[in-house]
């Protein structure tokens, strides 16, 4: 549909309605004729001049089940209520009734006043060629009405996804919030974008996806676990009594307003509680013993009971607070974990990002691909098709046979989703080495498609993420920048050693450098990570 609307190049409202019109089985016949009559008004040719007036909007074209009605009105002599039974019997294909009234169409019927195409002047044979061509049309036909209002609704939408991105995308991904699949792939598109997902936040964040410059909050009602009617009570506290200032401080304001440990736990996972001056970790570590004494607090506050705290002055009283520990954040891939655990995928990054080049180069399908759509009841791949897709294997079971072979069902996560995979017992001996979690590989095979249900992938192929030769792309901003760091870049290449290639680009003047095969590295996890501590995760790409 995108390459046919860059072909037909939409001037006004008139061409997207024609366009959503003519792109489905039937119709399509149509379109190279409607395309050539759009760019060259000479190569319209109409079988009548009764014709034009009906026909010059859609170049010749019948288009509608509309501009059928209107022929057989204005060619036939039909009244509106004849010509709408017509189209009826054309949509739902009722031969008998089409050619009985062809009869009535091309010669006329003076009993039921229909003067007919001979009457008005049209001869017999072309009359009956509108007649032929209308009943190839109407198979198909599409009602005009019902075109205007997609058209509508994707010209609107188009142009608020132009001018007006990041509202669009998040106001998009709230509509999707409670799928979880749909956001991610929303997500991917963000990206394609250029638009970056924040994390959610306990200061900033709203219930759905927000506008936060030029980049989208995360929903706080995306959170697990968490009811709106608490995201409700949190966002009203704000509005009401300000930031929140420390965990503490948030715990005071809403307990007793269904704010739970599980709840507490699932903000510092998902990096809610990250603008509250602490890490995750520490958050961690102490967020339910802080929880215990605010409650016991509060309910100490209801009896009227005192505490020594309540004879020392402020100072003395921070002595004995709970304060946060001494640990270091937890690793890049502990976070991701919690995202992923509490969002639904990760935010701050994904474990397959580094890879996305080499990852896009090498399949045929995402697992999106396999997913029901909400529309229509299917997945976007048909049954026996091949297909390859590349990810992470996120979970393993294993199965046994009659016969006492093993069996793989396994979960492949990508940029994008999952897809089960099946691995039936030859398979999986030849390839038991590599079918481990967190390994990332490409899984060629047939695609099983079942009614109601995700497709799956029947294993035929598996290949390592390693043993495919790749190129580590690492971006510079300017010669400068390159020059200035040029020793540090090749002391960290020559302590790798391996088949992959190493390629620098220089954003300005977009100037592009391959080094040389006495260069070459081995493009693992280590050496990425290496690179982007020391050049930033951003401008390191694998392909």
């Amino acid at each position: 549909m995108k390459n046919f609307m860059k072909e037909l190049k939409p001037e006004s409202l008139e061409d997207i309605i024609a366009g959503i019109a003519l792109y489905r089985p039937g119709p399509m016949d149509f379109i190279p004729q409607y395309i050539k009559g759009k760019n060259n008004a000479e190569s319209i040719t109409y079988d009548c001049p009764q014709l034009k007036p009906i026909l010059e909007a859609t170049y010749g074209c019948i288009v509608y089940q509309e501009q059928v009605m209107q022929i057989v009105r204005d060619l036939g002599g039909y009244t509106l209520g004849r010509s709408d039974l017509l189209r009826r019997a054309m949509s739902k294909k009722k031969a008998a009734v089409m050619e009985k009234e062809r009869q009535n169409f091309v010669y006329g019927n003076e009993e039921e006043g229909v003067p007919g195409c001979i009457k008005n002047g049209i001869p017999e044979k072309v009359a009956n060629k509108i007649y032929d061509d209308m009943i190839d049309f109407a198979k198909y036909a599409f009602n005009k009405s019902h075109a205007a209002a997609y058209a509508v609704v994707s010209y609107q939408t188009a142009y608020l996804k132009y001018y007006y991105p990041v509202e669009f995308m998040a106001a998009l991904m709230t509509s999707v919030i409670d799928n979880s699949s749909k956001v991610a792939e929303y997500h991917m598109t963000c990206r394609q974008m250029g638009i970056e997902i924040l994390p959610p936040d306990i200061n900033l964040g709203e219930s759905g996806f927000t506008v936060d410059g030029n980049h989208i909050r995360y929903g706080l009602s995306a959170i697990k676990s968490v009811g709106k009617p608490v995201i409700a009570a949190i966002v009203e506290e704000r509005k009401r009594n300000g930031m929140y200032t420390s965990l503490k401080n948030f715990m005071e304001r809403l307990s007793g307003k269904e704010i739970n440990k599980r709840t507490v736990e699932n903000f510092i996972k998902s990096g809610a509680f990250d603008s509250l001056g602490g890490n995750r970790h520490q958050f961690m570590l102490i967020y339910a013993q802080l929880m215990d004494s605010v409650n016991q607090e509060k309910k100490n506050s209801m009896t009227g009971q005192m505490s020594l705290f309540d004879f020392v002055g402020e100072e003395e009283k921070k002595e004995y607070e709970i304060s946060l520990p001494k640990v270091e954040e937890y690793e890049k891939e502990q976070l991701l974990a919690y995202e992923k655990e509490v969002l639904g995928f990760y935010v701050s990054g994904h474990p397959l990002e580094k890879y996305e080049g080499i990852w896009k180069k090498h399949i045929t399908n995402v697992t999106s691909d396999f997913a029901l759509d909400e529309e229509t009841g299917h997945s976007r791949v048909t049954d026996g098709s091949k297909a390859t897709v590349g990810g992470m294997i996120t979970e393993k079971t294993i199965k046994y046979t009659r016969t006492n072979q093993t069996m793989a069902f396994l979960t492949l996560e990508d940029l994008l989703g999952t897809v089960e995979v099946v691995v039936f017992p030859r398979d999986y001996e030849k390839n038991k080495h590599q079918l481990v979690e967190d390994e990332k590989v490409f899984i060629s095979g047939r695609v099983s498609v079942e009614e109601d249900k995700p497709s799956k992938l029947i294993c035929e192929k598996i290949q390592n993420f390693k043993e495919i030769h790749k190129e580590i792309w690492i971006q510079f901003q300017n010669i400068e920048a390159y020059q200035s760091m040029e020793r540090e870049l090749y002391n960290i290449l020559r302590e790798s050693d391996g088949k992959d290639r190493v390629v620098i680009y220089v954003r300005e003047p977009k100037a592009v450098k391959r080094l040389s095969e006495n260069w070459t590295v081995n493009g693992d996890e280590e050496l990425i990570q290496k690179l982007a501590e020391k050049f930033g995760m951003e401008n390191v790409k694998t392909i």
